[in-house]
């Protein structure tokens, strides 16, 4: 089960970034994709052939319906709240390499909640749950720790610093974040450390693009273990949604009983195939993601 984190991402294609300092700058088509990190973590799941159910607050709006529209069509079971304060969106700006900058409108209002008689039935019947770090998605952990299911949360980029990312580093079983927010190296190790030491995770992930992952596990030692980025099985188009593809691949090896080194692999295989369409719509099916991992097993 996924809560939380679906909209519609708008699509602007610029020749670099940064972009030019102008009153106008000429991009090619814009494009709207629904999505986001929960939208994209369901779907690709699903395309993986996991049961899935995402959970989320949305806006009665047009943006909205892109989304049931998106998750209908990639057969999400899909149990939406309507919010008054609409439906969550991003521009994002996407240059001639796949490179993104993003500008989220979250526009959640702070005393937005799911009731518990909504969410609790289905959290009874789930097997693991991912959250995304929207803040009524904080309220849930005390029933998940009650039945005790276990739980996978995404920090992005969080610099280790802003208290809104710190609750989910720490009550989550396995946490995600991207070493953009504190510089690869000993910074994004000392935060993997950190959490580990301070909260209740047995595995923490640091995604880093064409830098690979680390993975650090609770009984594994200080010192992360890196798994080399996958070559894209076609060109770069997009990087959009290649994070939340990297989680897919990961959770399903977590699901089947891979270790997590094993689980970053299939990880890597799934973000780099999201690269190759625009707009997080490049969904690694689960037998191209495992003919992969054969073919690297039988060529050890």
């Amino acid at each position: 089960m996924v809560v939380g984190g679906s909209g519609v991402d708008t699509i602007v294609r610029v020749d670099a970034l940064p972009v030019p300092l102008a009153d106008s700058v000429h991009v090619g088509p814009v494009e709207e994709w629904p999505g986001h990190t929960g939208g994209n973590v369901a779907l690709g799941a699903r395309a993986l052939g996991l049961e899935v159910a995402l959970l989320d607050c949305i806006g009665d709006d047009w943006i909205g319906a892109q989304v049931r529209e998106r998750l209908a069509a990639g057969d999400v079971e899909f149990a939406p709240l309507i919010s008054s304060a609409g439906t969550r969106r991003a521009v994002n700006l996407v240059d001639a390499t796949g490179r993104r900058m993003s500008f989220y409108d979250a526009r959640d209002p702070a005393d937005l909640r799911m009731p518990r008689d909504f969410y609790l039935p289905r959290l009874r019947r789930t097997r693991h749950v991912h959250l995304s770090i929207m803040n009524f998605a904080r309220f849930l952990y005390d029933d998940i720790e009650e039945l005790g299911v276990p739980v996978s949360t995404d920090l992005h980029d969080w610099d280790g610093l802003a208290d809104h990312h710190r609750e989910f580093a720490l009550r989550s079983d396995l946490v995600f974040l991207s070493a953009a927010g504190t510089g690869e190296g000993e910074g994004t190790f000392a935060l993997m450390r950190e959490i580990l030491r301070e909260g209740r995770a047995d595995t923490v992930v640091a995604t880093a693009g064409s830098g690979g992952s680390h993975v650090l596990t609770r009984d594994g030692g200080s010192t992360p273990h890196h798994i080399p980025a996958t070559a894209p099985p076609a060109p770069v188009v997009d990087s959009n949604g290649a994070g939340d593809a990297y989680v897919c691949g990961f959770l399903y090896g977590r699901l089947v009983g891979r270790d997590p080194l094993e689980c970053a692999r299939l990880g890597a295989v799934a973000g780099a195939y999201a690269c190759t369409a625009p707009g997080s719509t490049a969904l690694v099916p689960q037998e191209v993601l495992l003919a992969s991992d054969h073919a690297r097993n039988g060529s050890s």
